[in-house]
């Protein structure tokens, strides 16, 4: 009997393009042109002698046959990934790859990494920057931490580790730190609020969470979290944030949050595709719910 198979550059190809829908995504994965994608789609369709794929609408679905070999194909990939990474842990030359945005990078995670390499000395933490961390991509990391809401993404396995708290917060050089006080969250109706183009239902949502009536209006919006907290320890307007975020400003005195925090229907998330089984996951998720559990002086006011 033949064990002949086709190219791996055509299952490749093939695999991306079922699990991302697209050619083109496939193709921009796979550092590859559109129509190298499609050569080795045609060089498949040819050996079976049936189409793969079909066109809707603008886009393209899997015929009954192209569901039949993409459950073949990616399990094969699946066992494939999941050998060659326990051949490496085995032999001691993976690390861990943790992915979370940047904002998360920079103000959570580095200024507790000291802490975390001692508390999990067999970790050989590698960090990730990548904003979106559940999105398909080209290299799984074998854990993202991110704050995101259900329902969670196909293929990952999701440690809960803490709800997210969103608040204002403000540094005590503002110049309108007075009216703040006087006025309470009434006084935001005046301001023009901080905000970031990457969520920009923040303010909505905790003014939402506690019945605020003042009409909100936004001033200098930012791309990145990080940016806009720098910009609000700086005295150049209010912020609001995660709580966990600005812990340190707060403890610090950079930051004050004048009128607490707020949860919303985000979480702390620990992901892990579903395939992995990796010890370290859990001992990751464990050190992190420790971490982020909240401290004697997790809140603070301008009282």
């Amino acid at each position: 009997m033949s064990r002949d198979l086709p190219s791996l550059n055509a299952l490749r190809a093939f695999e991306a393009t079922a699990r991302l829908g697209s050619v083109s995504r496939a193709a921009e994965e796979l550092h590859v042109t559109h129509g190298a994608i499609s050569r080795q789609l045609r060089v498949l369709e040819q050996a079976l002698g049936q189409p793969l794929f079909t066109r809707l609408g603008r886009g393209i679905a899997l015929t009954a046959v192209g569901e039949q070999l993409r459950d073949r194909v990616a399990n094969a990939f699946d066992q494939l990934r999941d050998g060659w990474s326990e051949l490496q842990r085995s032999r001691g030359q993976a690390p861990f790859v943790l992915s979370c945005p940047s904002s998360l990078l920079a103000r959570w995670v580095i200024p507790r990494l000291d802490r975390l390499e001692r508390d999990l000395p067999a970790l050989r933490l590698h960090l990730s920057p990548e904003e979106d961390p559940l999105a398909p991509q080209r290299a799984e990391p074998d854990a993202a931490l991110v704050l995101a809401a259900a329902p969670w993404p196909a293929g990952w396995q999701v440690h809960e580790l803490a709800p997210e708290r969103i608040g204002p917060v403000v540094s005590p050089r503002y110049p309108g730190l007075v009216r703040l006080r006087e006025h309470g969250p009434a006084a935001l109706e005046n301001e023009a609020l901080l905000h970031t183009s990457s969520r920009p239902q923040a303010w909505p949502t905790w003014a939402k969470a506690g019945d605020v009536q003042a009409a909100l209006h936004y001033g200098q919006g930012f791309t990145r979290l990080f940016y806009m907290l720098e910009a609000a320890v700086a005295g150049l307007g209010v912020a609001i944030a995660p709580e966990q975020l600005v812990q340190d400003d707060l403890d610090a005195g950079r930051l004050l949050a004048p009128w607490g925090f707020r949860q919303t229907d985000a979480q702390w998330i620990l992901a892990a595709p579903r395939r992995r089984n990796d010890s370290r996951i859990e001992a990751l998720a464990a050190w992190l719910r420790r971490a982020l559990a909240p401290s004697a002086d997790a809140q603070k006011s301008l009282d």
